[in-house]
């Protein structure tokens, strides 16, 4: 069964906002364009928002993962 309009627009509208907000954080750790944007929103057949980070280099997951692990008032 197809989704509504709605639903659709619904899921690209998160899906959309997600990514931009990764494409932020990813820039604000001082990393190149080449690094973020690649980032895309993504809708599922049902609806669900998802972000697509595609494939990035070892050192570029480790700042990541290191970024998501810092406490959230260093964050801020």
């Amino acid at each position: 069964m197809p989704m509504d309009m709605q639903t659709y627009r619904d899921g690209r509208k998160a899906a959309t906002d997600a990514a931009e907000a990764i494409r932020e954080a990813l820039a604000g750790l001082g990393l190149p364009e080449s690094v973020w944007g690649s980032v895309r929103p993504m809708v599922t057949h049902s609806g669900k928002p998802y972000v697509h980070l595609g494939m990035v280099r070892a050192d570029v997951a480790e700042r990541m993962a290191e970024a998501m692990q810092a406490p959230a008032e260093a964050v801020e």
